[in-house]
């Protein structure tokens, strides 16, 4: 095996491809700083689906929550995020030009006065304000014209869900692309 590469995507050559590894574009094989968590707490396996299923309950449109999450991802640069959830959303059937406008939303044209605000909320949640009132009186008004109470709150779990996640990918580094249970080395 040669010397790493690429050290900030924990990366490595290899002749053969394993379990968990993928090849970037200079054919180095990336593997992750640290294994998969559920192998070491597999009640995450419950906590994860239950996170799922309380977004999904059809109160907020899985494209909205895709778009959110998304968002999210880039706001904090992990390339695990934006990869995943841009193929899952490019899966469910989104349109590259509302997927490539995510990170410019406030002047493109492709998204709903809901999904706008939803974008607003999960900014205003990641990033943080000097004064210590993130999400103002005046935003949450906005947003909760748009939703109403259990919409809401499945928009507020998606965002938790998102950043459950976000610390996750910044220091175990899961393979970007990779689904899930392929993403971790050993």
């Amino acid at each position: 095996m040669s010397t790493p590469t690429n050290t900030s995507a924990a990366a490595e050559t290899a002749d053969t491809a394993d379990a968990g590894v993928a090849a970037d574009t200079d054919g180095v094989r990336l593997r992750s700083r640290l294994p998969d968590p559920v192998e070491l707490f597999p009640e995450m396996a419950t906590v994860i689906g239950s996170m799922i299923k309380a977004t999904q309950n059809g109160t907020v449109p899985s494209a909205t929550i895709g778009l959110v999450q998304l968002r999210a991802g880039q706001m904090v640069a992990s390339s695990y995020h934006t990869i995943g959830r841009s193929r899952a959303l490019r899966e469910a059937g989104e349109t590259e030009d509302r997927i490539t406008a995510v990170s410019s939303w406030r002047d493109a044209p492709f998204f709903t006065e809901a999904e706008r605000l939803a974008l607003e909320l999960v900014e205003a949640v990641l990033t943080p304000d000097p004064h210590g009132d993130r999400v103002p009186d005046e935003l949450y008004a906005r947003v909760a014209a748009h939703y109403d109470d259990q919409a809401l709150w499945t928009l507020i779990l998606a965002i938790s869900q998102i950043c459950f996640f976000i610390p996750i990918a910044l220091v175990a580094r899961p393979i970007p692309g990779n689904p899930p249970g392929q993403n971790y080395t050993d």
